[in-house]
C-alpha cells in the first residue's frame, strides 16, 4: 500500500504524556544495559506537504480499525530477500540484523522482539495470532539491474518473478514474504514523492502466483529528508531550529530504511491480501496499523515531538535494541489491545 510519508506531526493529537512512576516517593527510571544511554524527547519540525495525513495518536474514538475477515500471517514467517542493485555487505548485514532481531531473545529490552509483540496481538477469524517466528529463508542478488534502474509497481513484480523462475526461491504461499530492497541508485514510481515503501500481493499474470510482497528503497542519495527523516531534514529547516538526529548505525539511508521495513512488515503480516486489518472503507487506500502511528517513536509523541527515545554515548538516537549489539529507531505500531500507538520503550 502507498504510505503517507510527510510528517504532519503538528496535527497529531498528543495524548501519550510522559509520566514517571513513583514508588516510596522516589522516581523509578527506565532500565537499560547501556549505562550511557539517556532519554530525551526531541522536537523535530514537521515536514511541509500538500498531501493529507492519515496518522493518528490517541484513543479509538478517532480510529475505526476493523477486521475484514481475511487472513493474517499466523504461521512461522519466511522472508525471501531480493537485493536489487549493488549493495555493500555492511548495509546488508545491518538490515539482516534488524530482521533477525524480530525473533531474537538475546537483545536487552526494549528490543525489536518486544516491538513485534504488538504486531503479534492481531489475530484472524480463528483466533490465531500473527506469528512471532520470523526468519530469513533465502536471499537473491540482482546485481545486473535485470529490469532497469527505474521500477514501477508492476515491474517490481517482474523482479520477484525473475527470482522465483531462477529457482533460488520456492513458491511459498503459506509462509512467505518476498521483500524487495532497491539500492540508492534505483528509482521507483512515486518514490520520494508519495511512497518510501509499499506492500501488496503479486498477480498470477505477472508472477504465476499470488504472493505477499513488500518493497522498500534506499533513499540515502535521493530523498533522505523525506524517507530517512528525522535523520535528515529538508534545507528549508536549516538554521535556527531543531536539526536532524544522529542515526544509530551511522548510515542515514539504511537506518531510515529500517523503520520503513518494520512499518511494511507489520502491515503485510496483518493485512497480506488487503482484506484483514485496516481502517477506512476503501481497500485500495487503507489506513493500516503502521500508518496510524507514523512518525511516533516514544511516549509523549505528537505536536512536533517524536516521543521519548534514547541517545547513546556517541549521541546516536535509538529506541530499540537488536542482535549483535545493534540499535534501531523504529516507529510505533497501533495496539488492538490498548487502542493506541504502542512500543516497548514506553515510559508509562
Amino acid at each position: 500500500m502507498s504510505k503517507t510519508l510527510f510528517f504532519l506531526l503538528s496535527l497529531l493529537i498528543a495524548v501519550m504524556h510522559c509520566r514517571a512512576t513513583r514508588r516510596n516517593n522516589e522516581e523509578v527510571q527506565t532500565e537499560t544495559l547501556n549505562l550511557k544511554a539517556k532519554h530525551f524527547n526531541p522536537q523535530v519540525p514537521p515536514l511541509r506537504t500538500l498531501s493529507s495525513s492519515k496518522r493518528f495518536e490517541g484513543s479509538s474514538e478517532f480510529v475505526k480499525l476493523k477486521y475484514h475477515m481475511g487472513p493474517v500471517l499466523s504461521s512461522p514467517i519466511n522472508i525471501y530477500l531480493i537485493w536489487y542493485g549493488k549493495w555493500p555487505q555492511s548495509q546488508k548485514l545491518l538490515i539482516k540484523d534488524f530482521l533477525l532481531s524480530i525473533s531474537s531473545t538475546a537483545a536487552p529490552s526494549p528490543s525489536v522482539a518486544d516491538w513485534w509483540r504488538t504486531v503479534s496481538l492481531y489475530t484472524d477469524q480463528t483466533g490465531a495470532n500473527i506469528s512471532r517466528s520470523v526468519s530469513i529463508a533465502g536471499e537473491y542478488a540482482d546485481l545486473r539491474y535485470s529490469h532497469g534502474t527505474h521500477l514501477t509497481r508492476l515491474s517490481v513484480q517482474e523482479v520477484i518473478a525473475s527470482a522465483v523462475q531462477a529457482k533460488p526461491f520456492p513458491v511459498d504461499h503459506r509462509n512467505g514474504i518476498y521483500l524487495i530492497l532497491t539500492s540508492e541508485d534505483v528509482t521507483m514510481e512515486e518514490f520520494c514523492r508519495a511512497v518510501c515503501g509499499f506492500h501488496y500481493f503479486t498477480f498470477p499474470s505477472k508472477v504465476g502466483y499470488t504472493l505477499p510482497y513488500a518493497w522498500v528503497g534506499n533513499s540515502g542519495k535521493q530523498c533522505p529528508e523525506v524517507c530517512a527523516y528525522p535523520f535528515a531534514v529538508p534545507g528549508y529547516m536549516g538554521g535556527g531550529g531543531p536539526g536532524h538526529l544522529a542515526p544509530p548505525n551511522a548510515d542515514v539511508g539504511v537506518d531510515g530504511m529500517v523503520s520503513v521495513i518494520g512499518h511494511e512488515l507489520a502491515e503485510l503480516s496483518s493485512n497480506p491480501l488487503v482484506n484483514a486489518w485496516y481502517a477506512g472503507e476503501d481497500p485500495t487506500a487503507p489506513t493500516e496499523i503502521g500508518d496510524l502511528c507514523e512518525g511516533l517513536y516514544g511516549t509523549g509523541g505528537g505536536g512536533g515531538y517524536i516521543g521519548s527515545v534514547m541517545k547513546d554515548g556517541r549521541g546516536r538516537t535509538f529506541n530499540l535494541n537488536g542482535r549483535n549489539g545493534r540499535k534501531f529507531l523504529v516507529q510505533w505500531i497501533w495496539s488492538p489491545v490498548l487502542k493506541a500507538c504502542a512500543g516497548p520503550n514506553a515510559l508509562d
